[in-house]
């Protein structure tokens, strides 16, 4: 099973970041081949997703969520795959976030992105675009600051 593992500085608070993150409705704003995600329950999420020509529908459930600490999450339907984000304090304004996920390539196209490292890279560019949005916008559009254990 392939581990994606990438990190990204972050000109905000660490509670600005982790409020932003925990939008996951918002996530098409920042990451490429998510089409829609949808919040069935605290718990529970929704996904459409377009990668490599496949477009794809699965659940996932939220383990373990600990306000500006760390998501961690695994699918309950469709692709295999489990991940966590963290979230750590760098000083007053900046944030590290550390994503890493592993999953279970299907299929010919995938099997060869995860080769070529094309999922890492794909990652990379999300979180550059989820780091934008941070430093643009310089506030979250929401929070939920409940917690899952």
């Amino acid at each position: 099973m392939p581990t994606i593992s990438n990190d990204i500085d972050i000109d905000s608070p660490v509670r600005t970041v982790y409020n932003q993150w925990t939008q996951f409705e918002d996530y098409p704003a920042f990451m490429s081949g998510v089409q829609q995600v949808r919040q069935l329950e605290d718990d529970k999420l929704y996904w459409d997703v377009k990668v490599g020509g496949a477009e794809r529908g699965f659940e996932a459930r939220i383990t373990e969520q600990i306000p500006d600490e760390r998501i961690a999450w695994t699918s309950t339907s469709g692709p295999t795959h489990a991940g966590v984000v963290t979230f750590h304090r760098l000083d007053d304004d900046r944030t590290r976030v550390r994503l890493q996920l592993e999953w279970e390539p299907e299929g010919f196209v995938e099997t060869v992105g995860a080769a070529l490292q094309i999922d890492d890279a794909q990652v990379a560019r999300d979180l550059n675009q989820f780091a934008h949005l941070m430093e643009t916008n310089g506030f979250a559009t929401g929070a939920w600051r409940g917690e899952i254990t």
